[in-house]
């Protein structure tokens, strides 16, 4: 009888020829749990998902009793689901009075897609601009906005009229014209290895955008429900985007996104043509009441309180001569080192020692660390034991 692992190889679609091929049995707070018992310190969060912990006690309850209800009913948009009137009024809540309308998708590449279809409709114009070793999903939309050639030049022609800029440079906000629907940018880039803008940056984009007519749409996929520590990065940055895009974190572990904007602004997916936007699962109930009790969490807990002084502690107890910076915000870091090789041979050594670390799409020079929100000090603590006993490892490997 073939295992589990060779069923995956032989039956799951692969993503590359190098998978983890970590098998979990279960979850529990921070911890990931392989078939076998061992224990592994997700310091990645299933890449920016679990801000609240796998499995929080308060999530799954919602679940729960939302299951116990109804699943899916219809398309998104049609039926009165009180799963999502609630969290959409949250999600509103804790936004600026302008960002007052909720459109739920399932996944963060469709919050882009919806994004970029709603600013051209409502603008009436065709050119986006994006940014440089930016990422915003995978699909063809999405695609056509990462700001890497390696991984688009295989599904070529993608959409026509995009143009990018360098993030974090004041000389190319000029690019932003009056024939630009949208410029997408994340608040803070991710997958370039957490590269922060200047706060003047925003400020003068926001201003470009105003004076072109150009809606500011902000990814704030990964940063956003706290992991900078404020609920939405943008806020740190005194600026308010025209549309918002949130996916990840918001769900609590569940499949979810949204794109968010002034009713005005969404009201132009409703005509001409009708039904601008469709989605199935979009707002799917279940995913809906994990996110409203997601919130509830973040906000009832108080966690964001704590993520600074969590960035502190990691930049505290992460001195080694092979760490050349640490970037980032909140339990959103890069830890750069000098180079894949050695980025590689400390994630496997971390793997093998129960500490799951990762390195970025566009960066492969440095490593990821974005535990859940939930994290404590003692953990922090071990957690960097691990790591830097992972660094002199590959010191002495490299001889250097």
């Amino acid at each position: 009888m073939l295992t589990t692992r060779q069923l995956f190889l032989l039956n799951n679609a692969q993503t590359s020829n190098t998978p983890r091929l970590l098998e979990i049995d279960r979850a529990e707070g921070i911890y990931l749990y392989g078939s076998k018992g061992t224990q592994y310190m997700d310091l990645v969060s299933g890449f920016a998902v679990s801000n609240v912990g796998h499995r929080h006690p308060k999530v799954i309850q919602a679940i729960k009793d939302q299951v116990d209800r109804y699943l899916h009913l219809t398309v998104y948009g049609e039926y009165i689901q009180a799963s999502q009137v609630k969290f959409a009024q949250k999600l509103c809540d804790s936004l600026p009075e302008n960002l007052n309308s909720v459109y739920f998708v399932g996944s963060g590449s469709e919050a882009t897609e919806g994004a970029m279809k709603l600013a051209k409709r409502f603008t009436g114009r065709t050119e986006i601009i994006a940014c440089k070793n930016a990422y915003h999903g995978s699909t063809q939309g999405a695609l056509s906005v990462m700001g890497n050639e390696y991984y688009k030049q295989a599904y070529r022609p993608l959409l026509p009229d995009i143009r990018f800029i360098d993030f974090n440079s004041i000389a190319d906000i000029n690019l932003i014209t009056q024939n630009t629907a949208a410029i997408i940018l994340e608040t803070i880039q991710g997958e370039s290895g957490v590269q922060v803008p200047d706060y003047t940056y925003l400020q003068a984009l926001r201003k470009q955008c105003h004076k072109m007519g150009t809606l500011l749409i902000l990814d704030e996929i990964q940063t956003g429900f706290g992991r900078t520590g404020t609920l939405y990065a943008f806020e740190q940055f005194d600026i308010v985007p025209d549309i918002l895009l949130l996916a990840k974190g918001i769900g609590g572990g569940m499949p979810i996104g949204a794109f968010i904007a002034n009713k005005t602004i969404m009201d132009s997916l409703k005509d001409n043509p009708i039904l601008g936007h469709i989605t199935t699962f979009g707002g799917h109930p279940v995913s809906c009441a994990s996110g409203l009790a997601t919130l509830e969490v973040i906000l009832e807990n108080q966690l964001i309180g704590e993520v600074l002084a969590k960035e502190q502690l990691f930049r505290q107890y992460l001195k080694h001569p092979l760490i050349k910076q640490i970037r980032g915000k909140g339990l959103m870091l890069a830890i750069q080192l000098e180079s894949f090789e050695q980025v590689e041979a400390l994630s496997k050594y971390c793997i093998e020692h129960g500490v799951i670390v990762d390195w970025f799409l566009h960066c492969d020079t440095a490593f990821r660390i974005a535990p859940p929100l939930i994290i404590t000090e003692v953990e922090i603590q071990s957690a960097c034991r691990i790591i830097l006993e992972g660094l002199d490892a590959v010191k002495f490997e490299y001889n250097i």
